[in-house]
């Protein structure tokens, strides 16, 4: 297992994790590439390099290999509270203004650590939350994790850590939240773990935003140290993603080596002291803009400061896919040009412009437009498109409306329960969900997302029943069929999905 593998080899086989996860080894990483290959070769179940070469350059691998082998590719470093300027501006500058510009409106709030790794980072804004935010429990806070490595995911799931993951706080940090284990370790109450919900996610190849996957109307995303890895295509197709991903005027956060013009491309670029953050806007990038220093004291979590008690707040739940761009029944013409005009916008992120669109198609009759199912997908946009924006209430008061003129149509009780979980309504989740399974059987997204709200609400077995039934459901399907409801997903990698959420995070 010693013997060096070829450049060529290593050429070949580069270009394949490229292609695969977008993950970016150039020649000067080709000895870590070496490393990783010759080190994963066993556990993939070959005996020598070279076999295991083959299968891989050949695109052989089976998918429990390849589940392995992006293990070993993405091993992440990270520690609590790790890039302090960082997690000072969002604590003194970037989450105050947010926090009070929701304060006795609609109080959410959406954050996505993307590449969370083991949990640190997102733990430590479910920390800083605790913190800003003295009645918590009258708040709906979204931290959505995500990571491709699904290893990673089930350590974080434990929320339990030894000394090194603490190496940028002090002693205090660690006695303050957390609980000392028999062997030493630390242990994250429940309180601040309910905070945080983790899922598994390729950021090359997963639909985002999506409401399966809950990367929808986020407020702030931080993804640093990952967009190194990719090759910048696939930086730039990130990057644009998590634009649409935000709502107007949210905030990304990369690593100071990861700054890049297709970054200032898409965004604001704001340099607040010792860091950089970057402002989705209606005019795309715009010259930096440079804030005042912080005050000369700040709340740092390295020097002790009186904290509030955590208060257990409402779990989070992931949320489950929506309504894809067809209705149930084929309409006998096709769709008005408006229609077509606003799910373009839609589809690249103008969510303002397209909701202004289909106001004026959707004062029309149903007979007017052509067909009850044709009005209601057309209502089904709008209530997505509001969702995106954030505006809950009402997003729910248009799929209600597609509801009333498309009764049959599972879909729209699918995406009525996205909704109902945005408002913490988790009774009235499960109802539309299972109205949904009662109109379609085969429904495997409304498996998934039964078995997603068990999980998040302590029901692991219950939840791994509903996981089975998503898992048979998709077994009658072509792998390389679209799912339903799944905005584009396939049946094979929501497939992979389900099983690694299976491993990763139900026991047994």
């Amino acid at each position: 297992m010693s013997r060096r593998i070829s450049a060529p080899q290593l050429s070949q086989i580069s270009d394949y994790i490229a292609g695969w996860l977008g993950l970016h080894f150039p020649e000067k990483r080709w000895r870590d590439l070496e490393r990783i290959i010759c080190h994963a070769a066993p556990e993939l179940g070959f005996e020598d390099t070279d076999a295991c070469i083959k299968r891989l350059v050949s695109g052989q691998l089976a998918k429990g290999q390849e589940e392995i082998l992006a293990n070993h590719l993405t091993i992440g470093e990270t520690y609590f509270f790790r890039e302090q300027k960082s997690f000072d501006i969002l604590e003194n500058r970037i989450l105050p203004d947010l926090i009070a510009s929701r304060r006795g409106k609609e109080q959410r709030l959406r954050i996505w650590s993307a590449g969370c790794s083991t949990g640190e980072e997102p733990y430590s804004l479910a920390i800083l939350l605790s913190r800003l935010i003295p009645d918590l429990r009258n708040w709906q806070i979204t931290i959505l994790a995500t990571d491709i490595n699904s290893c990673s995911i089930g350590k974080a799931v434990q929320a339990v850590y030894g000394d090194w993951s603490f190496r940028g706080v002090p002693r205090w940090f660690c006695q303050k939240y957390f609980t000392k284990t028999c062997d030493g370790k630390y242990e994250l109450p429940p309180a601040i773990r309910r905070m945080v919900t983790f899922s598994i996610l390729n950021l090359a190849e997963d639909n985002y935003p999506s409401l399966p996957t809950n990367t929808n109307a986020m407020d702030i995303i931080l993804c640093r140290n990952v967009l190194m890895y990719f090759e910048p295509k696939q930086q730039e197709q990130v990057i644009r993603s998590f634009q649409r991903s935000l709502l107007e005027g949210g905030w990304l956060g990369v690593s100071p080596c990861e700054t890049s013009p297709s970054i200032s491309a898409c965004f604001e670029t704001v340099m607040f002291p010792g860091t950089v953050f970057y402002r989705k806007n209606e005019q795309g990038g715009k010259p930096a803009a440079i804030l005042a220093p912080l005050p000369a004291a700040v709340a740092d979590v390295r020097t002790p400061s009186p904290l509030m008690a955590i208060p257990a707040p409402k779990p989070s739940f992931p949320t489950p896919p929506s309504v894809p761009d067809r209705g149930k029944p084929a309409a006998p013409r096709a769709q008005p040009p408006v229609y077509e005009a606003a799910l373009a916008l839609y589809r690249q992120g103008s969510y303002e412009e397209a909701a202004d669109m289909l106001s004026g198609l959707l004062a029309q009759s149903a007979a007017e437009f052509g067909t009850q199912p044709a009005f209601g997908k057309a209502l089904a946009l709008m209530a997505l498109t509001q969702a995106n924006r954030g505006k809950i209430a009402l997003a729910l008061e248009w799929v209600d409306k597609a509801i009333a003129v498309d009764k049959l149509n599972a879909e729209l009780y699918y995406l009525r329960a996205t909704i109902y979980q945005e408002q913490d309504e988790i009774p009235k989740a499960m109802a539309s969900l299972k109205q949904a399974i009662y109109l379609d059987q085969t429904f495997a997204m409304a498996h998934f997302a039964l078995g997603t709200l068990a999980l998040q609400n302590g029901k692991p077995g219950e939840a791994g029943k509903h996981l089975d039934n998503a898992l048979s459901v998709l077994g009658a399907f072509p792998a390389n069929d679209p799912v339903l409801g799944a905005e584009g997903m396939t049946t094979a990698r929501l497939t992979e999905v389900i099983t690694a959420t299976r491993a990763s995070i139900l026991p047994g």
